[in-house]
């Protein structure tokens, strides 16, 4: 057994090359050989988000405070909230982020492949985040 405890690791800034807007990363466990599984509760500011990106075995998010969006390429806009999840298909392109006016945070979890969890893209426009998503059902 392992326990990593509550703030074994510094909270760092997300990078202005892979983010817009303010956004806070901290690591909830790293992959020991031979495990490969990562993750991270991920804050955003109002307005923040991730740029374009794919994960090479995928990703899930499991939202656990405030109003998101998501979308993945060709798709609409979706709006997340507290208590969903959502999974992205390996080398599915996505962004994922906070509401224009409510921050959220959510765990992102996913796999390393041959050194990489993810490869970054170009940042979402302002005119792709701010599209209207429909409400969300259930």
């Amino acid at each position: 057994m392992k326990i990593h405890p509550a703030g074994h690791a510094p909270s760092r800034p997300g990078s202005a090359d892979w983010f817009t807007g303010r956004v806070r990363i901290d690591a909830l466990f790293n992959p020991d050989a031979p495990d490969r599984v990562q993750g991270a509760l991920v804050t955003f500011d109002p307005g923040a988000r991730t740029a374009w990106h794919t994960h090479p075995l995928g990703q899930t998010l499991i939202v656990t405070a405030g109003l998101g969006r998501c979308q993945s390429d060709g798709g609409p806009v979706r709006s997340i909230r507290a208590g969903d999840t959502v999974t992205f298909a390996p080398g599915e392109r996505h962004w994922h982020g906070a509401a224009p006016d409510v921050g959220m945070s959510h765990i992102a979890i996913h796999e390393v492949q041959d050194g990489r969890s993810v490869d970054w893209l170009e940042l979402v426009s302002d005119t792709d985040y701010r599209a209207d998503p429909p409400e969300p059902t259930g």
